[in-house]
């Protein structure tokens, strides 16, 4: 019988940590809702590991940013209101480029699934990452029926986060908190995102709203994965799904 087989994984799933992905356009306030679920998280005694997928799963992260910044003229930097820079990295098109990126995207997502495994070893409740493969997948053309069958491939075999927010903005609000690029790549962009959503199915959305009000859906939708999978520790008194 495969009553014990499926009870031990199972058992197994229940205390494998939760992983929670923040996805979406530059400016769109993930850093800001990843640090509420970060203090709330702490607050409520659970140990938390912290990831960012550009440092810590991207593969060759240094060579690929000199290769922008020498031979596109990518400017260096973090835009802000007051020093806006102008980026040339995922928005330069081409179809050689889209090409490289395909080769490029599947050794992330390789690695993402070793550094993933590697946090969870560390046996926290919670791993956070800001960002995910998601947001290198975006940056495909999606319409061609060869990238999206890349994408569903990619999606098969990285880990499932048990709650995936893709953070929506209006992609001109969104450049004036964060510019970097032309606010019609960020539209383009932010169409992409669904795009991808469909195909994914994975992604839960967080639509455009203040930063307090997007707080509450954050932590609403958190409440309802803990209650659904019903992890040890996270609902007893005190517990997360009661605050």
């Amino acid at each position: 019988m495969s009553t014990g087989p499926r009870n031990t994984n199972e058992t197994a799933d229940l205390h494998r940590p939760l992983l929670i992905t923040f996805s979406g356009l530059d400016g769109s306030g993930k850093s800001t809702q990843i640090e509420n679920v970060r203090q709330y998280l702490s607050a409520a005694k659970k140990r938390v590991v912290m990831l960012a997928f550009w440092d810590d799963a991207v593969v060759g992260k240094r060579y690929r940013e000199n290769f922008v910044h020498k031979v596109y003229g990518s400017e260096k930097g973090i835009g802000t209101p007051g020093k806006p820079v102008q980026r040339r990295d995922k928005n330069m098109r081409g179809w050689y480029l889209s090409l490289v990126r395909h080769g490029l995207y599947l050794l992330d997502a390789i690695h993402v699934c070793e550094v993933i495994a590697r946090a969870r070893r560390g046996s926290p409740d919670v791993i956070i990452m800001d960002r995910y493969i998601y947001d290198e997948l975006v940056n495909l053309p999606l319409r061609n029926p060869i990238s999206r069958f890349y994408v569903r491939a990619i999606s098969s075999f990285v880990p499932k986060p048990e709650l995936a927010l893709l953070m929506d903005a209006d992609p001109q609000a969104a450049r004036e908190r964060k510019p970097e690029y032309p606010v019609e790549f960020m539209k383009e962009a932010r169409l992409s995102y669904f795009r991808l959503a469909s195909f994914v199915g994975r992604l839960t959305v967080i639509p455009p709203m203040s930063l307090e009000d997007a707080k509450g859906e954050v932590l609403s939708a958190l409440h309802r994965v803990i209650s659904a999978t019903s992890r040890p520790g996270m609902q007893a008194g005190g517990d997360l799904a009661a605050a």
